[in-house]
């Protein structure tokens, strides 16, 4: 009988490389020259020259005066297919667009993605929260309620080997939280209670309740968000006010997704 071969016995080394680089631009690297590319990638910098060109010319990366290179249209289209073509985002769009018109604030879905939450929904309630996010925008999992929430339901070895080398000394103000210790206790809670709270740690003025989604098999696949400002309601009122029916749409996602 013919053994099936794994995939990994059919990988193209060239492929690979140019693949991550780009994997390289995310929401916080939106555009680097070709050092900055090579560092992360770890290749020699003709190497990374060749691989960068490569990509320019099909399209997938854009060069821009100052030489250095962002994603091109053909990796913003490929985004787009992908949402699109997205269980989660077709089951969740109306639900959520439906929770932020009811609740006036704004709602996020979100994925990990390495160490960062990607933002697959975004939807503006009546009330004016000004994080600059948009749709396919990253953020750091460790300081989010999105991510607090995604990474307190990964297995311990894996949560260990996303936050492999975070330094908790870039925090972004003195809400956020700085040390992997207290990270650690925050995400302890967030299993017992199975929501997550953000109080100024992404950006002093926010606030944020996240609650998981789950899918077939029980898994933590995506996050959802009701974001407020600092104004509007303290960390109790939030909680008290809005973590039934942030629950009650999570729940409702997560049947859908056949959960339960």
């Amino acid at each position: 009988m013919r053994k099936t071969r794994e995939p990994s016995e059919y990988r193209i080394e060239a492929l690979a490389r140019g693949l991550a680089v780009l994997d390289a631009f995310s929401g916080n690297a939106p555009k680097m020259g070709i050092a900055e590319v090579a560092r992360i990638v770890e290749l020699p910098i003709p190497t990374t020259f060749r691989l960068l060109a490569t990509l320019q010319v099909a399209g997938y990366l854009e060069r821009l005066p100052d030489g250095e290179y962002r994603p091109g249209f053909k990796v913003l289209r490929l985004s787009d297919a992908a949402l699109r073509g997205s269980d989660l985002v077709e089951v969740s769009s109306g639900v959520l667009r439906n929770l932020a018109e009811s609740t006036g604030l704004s709602v996020n879905l979100g994925v990990l993605t390495g160490n960062h939450v990607l933002y697959l929904i975004r939807h503006r309630g009546s009330a004016l929260v000004s994080a600059n996010l948009q749709v396919g925008s990253t953020l750091p999992a460790v300081y989010s309620s999105i991510g607090k929430v995604l990474l307190a339901f990964l297995e311990p070895v894996e949560l260990k080997e996303r936050l492999r080398g975070w330094d908790f000394k870039q925090a972004p103000n003195s809400n956020s939280v700085s040390s992997l210790a207290a990270l650690q206790r925050q995400l302890a809670q967030v299993r017992i209670n199975d929501f997550a709270v953000q109080d100024g740690e992404v950006a002093l003025g926010l606030r944020a309740i996240a609650a998981p989604v789950r899918n077939v098999e029980g898994r933590v696949v995506a996050a959802v968000n009701l974001a407020s400002t600092t104004g509007e309601f303290d960390a109790e009122a939030l909680i008290e006010k809005w973590r039934a029916p942030l629950l009650d749409v999570t729940r409702d996602l997560s049947r859908r997704l056949g959960h339960g």
